[in-house]
């Protein structure tokens, strides 16, 4: 089974959530809904900006422990690294 790190924002710079799972596309879909609950529902981080695949859940959870650990601009750039206009990637953009 395939793990997925990622960060969900709710806008360019703004609120990030850090998260893993096994199913991305359906996990971005929660947070854009709102069916999660908490902090992701509270703060409205509805933007799939960046993400990880792993071969194992277990290798992403171990990924997202060490990125929990980051600055917060650590992880700002490392998110435009790879999506540098902050692009939702959810739908179109994201291919599992």
């Amino acid at each position: 089974m395939s793990g997925y790190v990622y960060f969900m924002a709710s806008k360019p710079y703004g609120t990030l959530y850090l998260g893993v799972t096994s199913i991305l596309m359906k996990r971005s879909f929660q947070h854009k809904t709102g069916e999660t609950q908490g902090f992701s529902s509270k703060y409205k981080t509805t933007m799939l900006v960046y993400y990880e695949v792993y071969e194992s859940i277990e290798e992403a959870i171990k990924r997202e422990k060490q990125l929990k650990n980051w600055k917060r601009r650590w992880k700002i750039e490392l998110i435009e690294k790879q999506n540098p206009y902050w692009l939702d990637l959810y739908g179109a953009h994201l291919v599992e």
